[in-house]
């Protein structure tokens, strides 16, 4: 009998950690690598968080805080939650989790039964069908077509609902497509859900403020005010705020749920670093005008491996609304030979013959569960991101 847990069976490794890592090794190697595998802002963490941090560290708040998180991290986001999103939760109708990981990791410890069913559209994040089986649920994934924009359809959405549907998870913009929903189409989906009280809606805001070219975000409670009950929004300071290290996610919604979700907590990590939490008060009460500057700095590495991407033979690649993410198609790559001589049969081995001939570490479409397409992130320097599409164009050109 093994020792180890039947649950661990059922999932795997986080595919993009795994990028990350295998890049990192052949690095050690003395491999000349671009590792384009990881969704980390290469930004610092602003200064002023950091000091708030010291400040924090200086004045003895070293110790335990509530399972739910600080009293003023609390107040800070549901000011927050009013001041961008025009949406009303008090300081109890909210939880802090060590990154947004753990805030849908507790969410779903504290509803889903074995057999309940968790849509999710794909292309999807890697985490959230791994962490739906790990508590006995069943992931539904709804196909997400690149004609479509990489969103989902109200129509699909209404064919995938039944009646042991516990969850809908709504990422926008998106990991890994970049795809965000207007308000338009989030009305769309929010009609279905009306028809459907027993579906409650997991809205990933983690990139809400990484969008480009005039593109107005709005999350499913401000579009749909009725369908707020049943409703998680959950956000973090990871990706704005350059803060992925320091672990605070955090999320809004109804009372009995945010209070399972702080019970699971008291009994698992406790809280987050109260430090983390201090610097987490600073982020959102704090200055916020660096986040369109880097945003502006982000439009403009997506431009540029937009055009480079599409300049490559095989390769086509939309333009995405937001994160910092593209999700090209290597379907024109499928069946040629690369210059190892394997015939490339799908865009796991196109990843792994691009990494083999020219050192550019991505992340197949198969990890995230629409093939044949390959991630990159842009959220690193220019200069690194010219180099690899460079390659990526002589890998393409090598092609046979």
């Amino acid at each position: 009998m093994s020792f180890i847990a039947d649950r661990l069976s059922a999932i795997k490794p986080s595919p993009t950690i795994a990028v990350t890592q295998k890049a990192a090794e052949l690095k050690a190697t003395g491999r000349d690598v671009i590792g384009l595998g990881a969704g980390e802002p290469d930004f610092d963490t602003p200064e002023h968080i950091k000091a708030a941090a010291a400040a924090a560290m200086a004045a003895g708040k070293t110790k335990y805080t509530p399972p739910a998180g600080t009293l003023d991290l609390r107040q800070a986001i549901a000011a927050k939650f009013k001041r961008e999103n025009g949406l009303d939760y008090s300081p109890d109708q909210i939880t802090v989790g060590v990154g947004g990981k753990g805030v849908i990791f507790n969410a779903f410890m504290a509803t889903i039964n074995p057999g309940d069913e968790v849509i999710i559209p794909a292309p999807y994040w890697v985490s959230y069908p791994d962490i739906t089986l790990m508590f006995g649920g069943v992931p539904v994934f709804v196909s997400c077509a690149e004609a479509h924009g990489f969103k989902l359809q109200p129509a699909d959405l209404e064919k995938a609902i039944t009646p042991k549907t516990k969850w809908l998870v709504l990422n926008s913009p998106s990991n890994p497509t970049g795809a965000a929903y207007s308000q338009a189409e989030l009305k769309a989906l929010t009609d279905v859900l009306l028809r459907h009280p027993h579906v409650w809606i997991m809205s990933d805001d983690m990139y809400e403020h990484l969008i480009y070219d005039g593109f107005k975000f709005t999350t499913p409670a401000q579009v749909e005010p009725k369908l707020k009950d049943r409703i998680l929004t959950m956000n973090g300071v990871s990706k704005a705020y350059a803060m992925t290290g320091w672990r605070v996610g955090y999320a809004a919604g109804p009372l009995p749920l945010i209070k399972a979700i702080n019970m699971i907590q008291s009994q698992s990590v406790s809280h987050t670093a109260s430090i983390s939490q201090a610097a987490a008060v600073e982020a959102l009460n704090g200055p916020q005008d660096f986040i369109p500057k880097n945003a502006e700095i982000f439009k403009a590495r997506r431009d540029l491996v937009v055009k480079l991407l599409n300049e490559c033979p095989g390769i086509t690649c939309r333009t995405p609304e937001g994160a910092f993410y593209v999700y090209p198609s290597c379907a024109g790559a499928i069946g040629k030979t690369a210059p190892s001589g394997k015939v490339i049969g799908n865009d796991g081995e196109f990843v792994s013959e691009l990494l083999e001939s020219e050192g550019v570490a991505v992340v197949p479409g198969s990890a995230f569960g629409l093939e044949p397409h390959f991630r990159i992130s842009y959220a690193t320097s220019t200069e690194a991101l010219t180099k690899a599409c460079e390659r990526i164009k002589r890998f393409c050109e090598s092609l046979r």
